[in-house]
């Protein structure tokens, strides 16, 4: 007989299901008999229990499992029957008034959506543009050389400036009371190199190897240290130590202890070039991907499965849990996390996943062998032993699985440039890299 699919909203459809309450009858009593040759029971010896005292103990467990197995056999079959698309669990309720000898449920899920893509062409994306120039080479020079710079230590006479570093002992009060985090000794930083507040850097700028000097500073209300937050402190600095720092000198020895082959500073400069384009492709790639994402949801119709949504979201949540964890926080699995910090998210995502799965589906976008193959030798060559890199990958499913994510990801974004309006803009290569 042809399954009756109710429906009850957009995407809420229910169905009832029914069973012979014999085949759950025989279901249970084969299963306790089963279950009667290894339990065990006080005055009884293994498996010489009687089966009124295993019913009596495993009867209600073993009675519902059974139903689950066989409402969800049943189920499955009657969704496959009227080639429905199940998006989430379904809930299951028993129904009243079934026919004699027989049990029902009513079984009310969602069901997948139909995805409207509209016209690409209507589309706006931003697409943005960075270039590598000699400025980004010199800037990235300048960041290895202060990797390997060395300090010397200074006469006492001469006052603490930009660039040195300085070792102190200090000490914080709000209102007279020292606070957490208020008080080191023996402390280094660089002056000038945002370590510090600003304020704080400021000060002990000019003073010299034995002073000591009191002053006032403002915590930022959005300062990380919750307690002096949005307070004003007072601090004592005494200055123990000042050191000048030394840079090497950009040449060839420099260059050979990079590991720069040919050891020359040309060699250097455009190995430095090509992992700077490496890392722009990457970085442009990502944004001008999530511009496509958000203009390819703006021209698509959909309506959004509750239960992905609600999937989705204790997904994020124990993502978050897991997070927690590693830094540190204590009784994570205990924290109340509210659901609603991520449903807005969660939705966008259930959104986008449909809305990409759609247009792959239609427009045959899959991942092919030669590209998933190319994305790996390009993300291997930023690493000192690439063919390593690529058995790493190539050796695990689930990394796989992610490479194979974006490149799918990369398709779509390219199918939608191609069609889609597109403005160009030249993002400048430090804002890019600030993002």
């Amino acid at each position: 007989m042809a399954v009756q699919v109710e429906t009850l909203d957009k995407l809420e459809r229910r169905i009832t299901l029914s069973l012979p309450a014999a085949t759950i009858a025989s279901e249970v009593e084969s299963r306790l008999r089963r279950l009667s040759r290894t339990v065990k029971a006080d005055g009884f010896r293994p498996g010489k229990v009687p089966m009124s005292v295993v019913s009596q103990r495993y009867g209600y467990t073993v009675h519902s499992e059974v139903l689950n197995d066989k409402v969800g056999q049943v189920f499955s079959e009657a969704v496959t029957e009227a080639k429905l698309r199940v998006a989430g669990p379904p809930r299951i309720t028993e129904k009243e008034g079934a026919p004699e000898g027989e049990v029902a449920f009513d079984a009310t899920f969602e069901v997948y959506p139909e995805v409207k893509i509209g016209d690409l062409s209507t589309a706006e994306v931003e697409r943005v543009t960075t270039e590598v120039g000699d400025e980004a080479v010199d800037k990235t020079l300048d960041i290895l050389r202060k990797q390997r710079r060395t300090f010397q230590q200074r006469p006492a006479v001469e006052p603490a400036a930009v660039g040195d570093r300085v070792t102190i002992d200090f000490a914080g009060t709000v209102d007279g009371v020292p606070f957490d985090g208020g008080k080191a000794e023996a402390f280094q930083f660089v002056i000038g190199e945002g370590q510090m507040l600003e304020q704080f850097d400021a000060a002990v700028r000019g003073m010299k190897t034995g002073d000591s000097k009191t002053f006032p500073l403002q915590f930022p209300a959005d300062y990380q240290g919750k307690d002096v937050a949005g307070k004003e402190a007072d601090f004592m600095v005494t200055l123990k130590k000042i050191e000048t720092q030394h840079l090497p000198e950009v040449d060839e020895a420099f260059a050979k202890s990079l590991g720069i082959g040919g050891g020359t500073v040309e060699a250097l400069r455009a190995d430095i070039r090509k992992n700077l384009e490496r890392e722009v492709k990457f970085r442009i790639q990502a944004r001008n991907k999530a511009s496509v994402m958000d203009a390819l949801v703006k021209v698509s119709e959909l309506e959004v499965p509750k239960a992905l949504v609600a999937g989705e979201t204790e997904r994020m949540i124990e993502d978050m849990r897991a997070d927690l964890k590693k830094r540190g926080m204590k009784d994570v699995e205990n924290a109340q996390l509210p659901a609603e910090m991520f449903t807005g998210q969660a939705e966008k995502r259930v959104r986008l996943g449909l809305v990409v799965g759609e247009l792959v589906r239609s427009q045959n976008l899959q991942a092919k062998p030669e590209q998933l193959q190319a994305h790996i030798e390009e993300l291997s060559q930023s690493y000192e032993k690439p063919a390593e890199v690529m058995r790493w990958y190539l050796s695990d499913r689930q990394r796989m699985a992610d490479v194979e994510g974006v490149v799918v990801e990369n398709n779509v974004a390219n199918h939608v440039l191609e069609r889609a309006k597109v403005t160009d803009k030249s993002v400048p290569f430090d804002e890019l890299m600030a993002n």
